[in-house]
C-alpha cells in the first residue's frame, strides 16, 4: 500500500498514487469547448481540497460514490493560490483497507478520560431526584456510546469525533467555576442542563463517513429530541421509584434545553426565562465561540497574514496575532 498522505501535508507538484480520499461532493460539468469534466471535493481528517478529472465520461462519474471512498492517482497543483488535485485515474477502495480515523477529524483529548471527568462532575449533583434522572442517561449504554463519539456540529464548533463530549465537559467545568459566584442560582440545574442541552445531537447527527444530519435531525432536531428524552427518562425514574417525578424540576430542565440557543433566530423554541437558563446559554456560547476562533487561527492556511479569511459563521475575519505569546507556549 502507498504511504498515507494527508491533505495538510501536500505541496504543489506532488504526485499521488492510489491515495484514498473521501468524496464529499461531486458534479459533472461541461467545459467551454463542450467536453465533460468532473469536479470533486476530496477530504480526509486534516481538511479538503477540490479535484478535477478532465476528459471525463458519465460512466466514470457514476462510479464515484458521493459520501464514499475511492483510490485516486494524479497530481497536486497550485490554482490561484490554493491547492487542487488533478485526477488521472480512479479505482475502487476496499472497505477493509480504510481506516475511518484517517477521514474524520477527532478530538485531541482522551475520550475515556473526558467521560470519567463528566461522570465525576455529575456525581456532585446533590438533589436526589435530579441525580436519579441523570443516572437514567448515564446508564443508557447505547446512548452514552453515541455521546462519546458524536461531533457537536457538522461544520460550526467542535465538529469532530468526540466533539460533543469535549464541549459538554467544558461546560460542566465552566459551570463549576462560574455558578458558585451566584449562590441564588442552582448549580445542580446548570450542571444537569449542561450535560443534557445537546445530548439530542447523538440522534441529530450522523458520523459514519462524514458529518451529516440524520432523518431525526431534519425532522425533529437536537433541541426537541433532548427535551423528549428528558420526559422519557423522568417517566423511567417514576417507574423505578414508584413515585411521581417533580413536575417543576422536569419543566425547569426542559426549559433550559429549549432556550439554550438564546434567541428564536438561532433556533430556540423559548427564550431564557430562568437564571439557570441564561447562565447555560452564555456558557454554551462562550465555549462554542472560543473553540471556533481558536480553530480558525490554528487551521488558517496563510502563515504570512495576521488575519484569517472571512469566517461566515462568526461574521468577521479573525486576528491571528499573539501579543503576549500565550498560544505559542
Amino acid at each position: 500500500m502507498p504511504e498515507r498522505r494527508f491533505i495538510d501535508e501536500m505541496a504543489a507538484g506532488e504526485r499521488l498514487e492510489n491515495q484514498v480520499f473521501l468524496i464529499t461532493q461531486k458534479d459533472l460539468r461541461t467545459t467551454t469547448q463542450g467536453s465533460l469534466y468532473i469536479h470533486l471535493v476530496l477530504a480526509d481528517r486534516t481538511g479538503q481540497f477540490p479535484g478535477r478529472m478532465w476528459q471525463a465520461t458519465e460512466e466514470v462519474y457514476a462510479t464515484m460514490p458521493e459520501g464514499g471512498f475511492l483510490r485516486f492517482t494524479g497530481r497536486v497543483e497550485n490554482y490561484k493560490g490554493s491547492l487542487q488535485f488533478i485526477v488521472d485515474a480512479v479505482r475502487p477502495a476496499k472497505e477493509a483497507e480504510i481506516d475511518l480515523g484517517d477521514f474524520l477529524p477527532n478530538t485531541e483529548r482522551d475520550v475515556d478520560e473526558m467521560w470519567e471527568k463528566v461522570k465525576a462532575i455529575l456525581r456532585t449533583i446533590e438533589h436526589p431526584q435530579l441525580l436519579q434522572l441523570i443516572k437514567q442517561f448515564v446508564q443508557d449504554e447505547p446512548l452514552t456510546q453515541a455521546f462519546r463519539r458524536s461531533p457537536a456540529a457538522v461544520q460550526m464548533h467542535h465538529a469532530f469525533l468526540g466533539g460533543l463530549l469535549e464541549h459538554t465537559l467544558n461546560l460542566l467545568e465552566l459551570a463549576q467555576l462560574v455558578i458558585p459566584r451566584y449562590p441564588q442560582v442552582s448549580l445542580d440545574l446548570v450542571l444537569a442542563g449542561a450535560f443534557l442541552h445537546d445530548i439530542g445531537k447523538t440522534a441529530e447527527l450522523s458520523c459514519d463517513t462524514s458529518f451529516q444530519y440524520s432523518d431525526t435531525g431534519h425532522l425533529v432536531g437536537h433541541i426537541v429530541q433532548s427535551a423528549l428524552w428528558i420526559e422519557n427518562k423522568a417517566a423511567a425514574v417514576e417507574a423505578d421509584t414508584g413515585e411521581p417525578f417533580p413536575k417543576e424540576i422536569r419543566e425547569a430542565l426542559i426549559h433550559i434545553v429549549l432556550s439554550h440557543h438564546g434567541t428564536h433566530e438561532f433556533g430556540s423554541p423559548k427564550l431564557p426565562a430562568m437564571p439557570e437558563a441564561i447562565a447555560l446559554h452564555h456558557l454554551d456560547n462562550l465555549d462554542a465561540k472560543l473553540q471556533m476562533y481558536l480553530h480558525h487561527i490554528e487551521s488558517d492556511p496563510d502563515p504570512k497574514s495576521d488575519w484569517t479569511k472571512y469566517v461566515r459563521g462568526l461574521d468577521t475575519r479573525i486576528y491571528k496575532g499573539d501579543p503576549l505569546g500565550i498560544r505559542s507556549r
